[in-house]
């Protein structure tokens, strides 16, 4: 048996479209830190490893 939480009893910003939104924000940190990887490690290569 499940219960339905009543609007009342959620925390603000636990809402449907909230969590879809911190979804996708996660998504896209996770994006934005591959590319800056990649950048990095294309650097690396091109500058031949030498800091």
């Amino acid at each position: 048996m499940t219960i339905a939480m009543a609007d009342d009893d959620r925390r603000p910003g636990d809402s449907d479209m909230h969590r879809r939104q911190r979804g996708k924000n996660l998504f896209m940190l996770a994006v934005l830190l591959a590319v800056v990887v990649l950048f990095f490690i294309l650097t690396m290569v091109r500058m031949g490893g030498k800091l």
